[in-house]
């Protein structure tokens, strides 16, 4: 368990670039693990297990837009989705935060970033 919160994504993402911003403006510089250039954390089964894969697979983005038919429509488990999502970083839903006592969040929302924050000092 790391005592640091850790944004998971892509740099030029609006969500997480808001999220990193608004922790910024929290007094928590969290560090970006960018997907592109240090690839899908090993965790990523993990994140899986805890979130489930339907949350993390992003089905609205240009990268599944954009998968041929036949391949997106074969995914329909936990396994097919993790496979999908190592070959194509674009397709996990941003940001993945990783918070401090091992909870795993997707997206961002100020309210469940607050609740986390106060949640972490206790």
């Amino acid at each position: 368990m790391s005592s640091t919160i850790v944004v998971h994504g892509i740099p030029n993402c609006d969500t997480v670039k808001r999220a990193r911003a608004w922790l910024a403006t929290q007094g928590h510089e969290a560090p970006l693990h960018d997907f592109r250039k240090q690839g899908v954390p090993a965790a990523l089964g993990d994140w899986i297990a805890a979130v489930g894969w339907e949350k993390l697979l992003n089905r609205q983005g240009t990268t599944w837009r954009q998968l041929d038919p036949s391949r997106a429509a074969a995914v329909v488990d936990a396994a097919s989705a993790e496979a999908l999502m190592r070959e194509f970083p674009a397709v996990i839903r941003r940001p993945v935060v990783t918070w401090p006592d091992g909870e795993v969040t997707v997206g961002f929302d100020s309210e469940r970033f607050s609740t986390r924050l106060a949640e972490s000092r206790r």
